[in-house]
């Protein structure tokens, strides 16, 4: 299966997102809230829109997988997830806010992309022209 390359990959982006929040609550000494820090405010929103999105796009991305779709679209759509996410966050922890929109943008257009693409499969995989499925 495909999409578990990237749920993997997901799985390992929220460990280093939540690890650079604990780092950086133990660099300014904070044990609850975020302290009024700018710098673990951008960590721990980078970490909670992370964990606010990728499941659901997970979910879909298994699904379409599921319905039959080429290997090469869930490839695409599973980079295209994490490099959204990866591309918000940096911007958010950077301090740079077209970053942190174009992130947001693809990753809206990922999940955009997989409830349509999911949305046709489903009930015309059985006649829909073959695919290459490399």
């Amino acid at each position: 299966m495909v999409a578990v390359i990237y749920a993997s990959l997901s799985a390992l982006w929220i460990v280093w997102l939540s690890l650079y929040a604990i780092k950086s609550r133990q660099k300014h000494r904070v044990l609850f809230g975020d302290g009024g820090n700018a710098e673990l405010q951008a960590a721990l929103g980078a970490h909670s829109n992370a964990t606010h999105y990728i499941p659901i796009a997970l979910i879909l991305l298994f699904a379409l997988e599921y319905n039959g779709a080429a290997v090469w679209l869930v490839h695409g759509f599973g980079v295209a997830l994490l490099g959204g996410r990866v591309i918000h966050a940096h911007g958010l922890l950077a301090k740079k806010f077209r970053h942190r929109v174009v992130g947001m943008q693809v990753t809206l257009y990922t999940l955009i992309g997989l409830a349509l693409v999911n949305m046709v499969y489903l009930p015309y995989r059985n006649v829909l022209p073959s695919w290459p499925s490399f």
